[in-house]
């Protein structure tokens, strides 16, 4: 069963109650008012049950959103690049494009539907019905490395590693700029941002909010107009590269949330049809869960960053 989402806060305006929540928390006042319905608002330590209540500034809020239903996920014979496969775990290199797992707007066409057919459904079940097998994630215009459990033991292996920072994850990506120095760590909380609940944000350090997250980075060329890096990921937090490298006043080419890309780049990407974060997951090292095995495993620039890096070459 997928656990509820928490919306909490202070209320930053007054008025009526729906509108003040609205603004606070990204929800439509549609939503806010069927909330209210269902009794899943508490403003202080009160049920909100009136839309139009007056309110004042400050007032503390807590949004209970209930879990949204998880359909089984279907085998589909997608084709897969895989990397390596034992009876255990499979570790894939995933194209850009591709979901990791189904979800809203994305019942099909997934890794997993693709994992379900190659596998002939031996997954881990401990995702769930949606989510089988899967241990971490990588975004949809990410492309790279990613492991997924067979079995329960494997995958609760996996997890121990991801959760102990123990797993090696080394990303490229072509990010605007050239970042001075050159190399370094960039490290702070991140969690949704208070101003856009569908991105991530690096939050203040007391923030209660968000989680720890530390990227090591560094310059392997500097390109015209860009640089290409290597990103090195003691955690694995939702965004994280693209967040960093956008708190630091350089984004990532092509990514359409956290950056815009140079007005000076705009036309080659154009040219080149290059429509996503210039991002990849190019290694993955773990033990092995269940052989104890030590693993590393490298996945080649894709054609399209290949093309944008060297394009950019100086």
């Amino acid at each position: 069963m997928a656990e509820p989402e928490i919306i909490s806060g202070t209320l930053a305006s007054g008025g009526r109650l729906d509108k003040a929540l609205a603004e606070a928390s990204g929800l439509s006042r549609e939503r806010i008012k069927a909330l209210m319905g269902e009794g899943a608002i508490m403003v202080g330590k009160t049920i909100a049950t009136n839309p139009s209540a007056k309110m004042q500034p400050g007032a503390h809020f807590t949004i209970t959103l209930p879990p949204t239903a998880e359909p089984a996920a279907q085998p589909q014979d997608i084709p897969l690049v895989v990397v390596f496969e034992d009876e255990h775990l499979i570790v894939i290199d995933k194209p850009a494009g591709m979901v990791v797992h189904p979800a809203a707007g994305n019942a099909d066409g997934t890794l997993v539907n693709a994992l379900l057919h190659h596998c002939a459904g031996q997954l881990s079940g401990i995702g769930g019905i949606a989510r089988p097998g899967i241990v971490h994630r990588i975004d949809k215009d990410t492309s790279g490395l990613l492991v997924a459990a067979k079995t329960t033991a494997a995958h609760e292996g996996l997890a121990r590693q991801f959760a102990d920072h123990t797993i090696e994850r080394r990303y490229l990506a072509v990010c605007a700029g050239h970042p001075a120095p050159a190399e370094g760590t960039i490290s702070g909380r991140l969690g949704r941002s208070e101003s856009d609940r569908k991105k991530m944000a690096v939050l203040h350090d007391k923030s209660p909010r968000g989680k720890h997250a530390v990227t090591h980075f560094r310059t392997l060329e500097q390109l015209d107009g860009c640089a290409l890096l290597e990103c090195r990921l003691e955690t694995g937090r939702t965004h994280q590269v693209r967040v960093h490298c956008a708190s630091i006043g350089h984004p990532l080419l092509g990514d359409p949330v956290y950056g815009r890309t140079p007005k000076s780049l705009r036309p080659l990407l154009e040219r080149l049809g290059f429509a996503r974060q210039a991002l990849h997951a190019a290694s993955l090292g773990f033990q092995h869960p269940v052989t104890g095995e030590l693993h590393r495993f490298e996945a080649p620039v894709p054609a399209d960053m290949r093309e944008l890096i060297d394009e950019t070459a100086r």
